[in-house]
């Protein structure tokens, strides 16, 4: 029997800072508990044991303990952002496995904040797909087994769903803390452009590209934001007058969203109305091309990460992903297509404080070994079940998945909500409000 697993960040970092419980504890807690269950999670490609109970002591060591935001959180990291004495793989063969002397920017504001590393989490190759499976493990919906965690923040956002951690750090290109999150049953904030240091693979996929927190609280998500953001995330006074427009469409043609994921949206928006929002159906102007503009950007994003590596250590869907890409380049490099969808949205976020759709268009894939399989199966299952992310990440506006509703799979449906760039305290208002309204288990039923 554990006291501190399944406990949130906040209620961990409260004990720790008035030294009801020590930071070594708690590690071991959730240090045992990934031992037990991560063999059928996958997780992990690293568990930083040792380390990590040798840093709970520093913590607790530390003349400040008493003011550490985070003093004494396990938490996990996404394998594709450099930590301390272990080697970023992202997924692949072809990376090198040296030791980083340094922790990224963001890494290094969790440790200053009194966060312990326990380990590094499962990512697809290149962090390029929405299933997380490969070369260094199989990330799974800790929720169902049978299903991919989603990708590429799996199993970061697997981690927290398995209370192996209580918050998780992943980020996001194309929709890589959305999907995850909404999968497994999480609350993430995708940031808007320059909220957060990026500093992802070689070009943060031309600035899409923007790391944020995986939790199972509101509350916790916007303090993991505080603490990488390096500014607090206050609470908007108001909330009640908050325009809120609500579409269940597919911004890409040919694409349809599901009845569990238009229902979970429904049953956010009525949920919001009851509680004083200005809730109306309205559509966003997305452009047909946008299909393409992705695809584009997408692809470039991938060649460019790609051209310092090994290509025959690359997997079959990679290889083709960034040669399709390198066509695509000069056009990306050089072309107005962002732009041009910034300018087609902002009248109607003019008209709306926030826009509320599905997270998803239909579950997660199987877990299977996606990484094996032809590049067009791999870009169809994403396409099918992950059109309403990538729109945020061109524009490079915030953006947040939700849970809401519970269908009978059993596995949680999550609402998306998006807002122009600066309105993440308002993002999370609102969907503080929704956790008020309509509670979520925040971890999956594994004992």
């Amino acid at each position: 029997m554990t006291e501190w697993v399944g406990r949130t960040a906040v209620e961990i970092a409260a004990a720790v800072r008035e030294k009801r419980v020590e930071p070594r504890a708690v590690v071991a807690e959730h240090l045992a508990r990934i031992a037990r269950l991560d063999g059928r999670i996958g997780a992990f490609r690293v568990v930083r044991a040792e380390a990590a109970l040798a840093e709970a002591d520093e913590v607790a060591a530390r003349g400040d303990r008493d003011r550490l935001p985070l003093a004494g959180v396990p938490v996990a990291v996404k394998d594709n952002l450099a930590v301390r004495g272990e080697s970023t793989r992202v997924g692949s063969a072809a990376t090198p496995d040296a030791p980083a002397g340094a922790d990224h920017v963001t890494g290094g504001r969790l440790r200053a904040a009194g966060a312990v590393v326990v380990g590094l989490t499962n990512v697809p190759e290149l962090c390029v797909f929405g299933t997380t499976d490969g070369v260094h493990g199989t990330a799974r919906n800790p929720w169902d087994t049978s299903r991919t965690a989603g990708g590429s923040s799996g199993g970061s956002a697997a981690a927290v769903a398995a209370a192996m951690v209580p918050i998780a750090l992943g980020n996001d290109g194309m929709g890589s803390l959305r999907i995850p999150a909404a999968n497994c049953g999480l609350v993430t904030v995708k940031p808007g452009h320059g909220v957060v240091p990026a500093g992802i693979g070689d070009g943060d996929w031309f600035g899409m590209s923007e790391n944020g927190p995986l939790a199972t609280t509101v509350e916790d998500a916007r303090l993991m934001l505080s603490v990488l953001a390096d500014t607090e995330v206050v609470r908007p006074q108001e909330s009640g007058a908050f325009r809120i427009a609500v579409s269940v469409r597919s911004p890409l043609a040919g694409v349809t969203v599901t009845g569990p994921y238009v229902a979970a949206a429904r049953e956010a928006a009525r949920a919001l109305t009851r509680a004083g929002y200005q809730v109306r159906r309205a559509e966003p102007p997305y452009p047909l091309s946008l299909g393409v503009t992705a695809l584009a950007h997408w692809t470039a994003g991938t060649a460019v990460d790609a051209e310092s590596l090994d290509a025959r250590l690359l997997t079959r869907r990679t290889r083709v992903h960034a040669a399709l890409g390198r066509r695509f380049l000069t056009g990306v490099r050089g072309g107005t297509a962002r732009e041009d969808l910034r300018r087609r949205l902002e009248p109607f976020f003019a008209e709306y404080d926030v826009l509320l759709t599905p997270a998803l268009a239909r579950r997660s894939p199987r877990s299977a070994p996606w990484h094996e399989r032809g590049w067009l199966r791999n870009v169809l299952a994403n396409t099918n079940y992950s059109p309403l992310t990538p729109p945020w990440n061109l524009t490079g506006w915030p953006a947040m998945a939700v849970p809401v509703g519970t269908p009978a799979s059993g596995a949680p449906t999550a609402v998306q909500l998006v807002g122009l760039p600066g309105s993440e305290a308002r993002l999370l208002r609102v969907a503080e409000r929704l956790e008020e309204l309509r509670p979520w288990r925040r971890t999956a039923p594994l004992d």
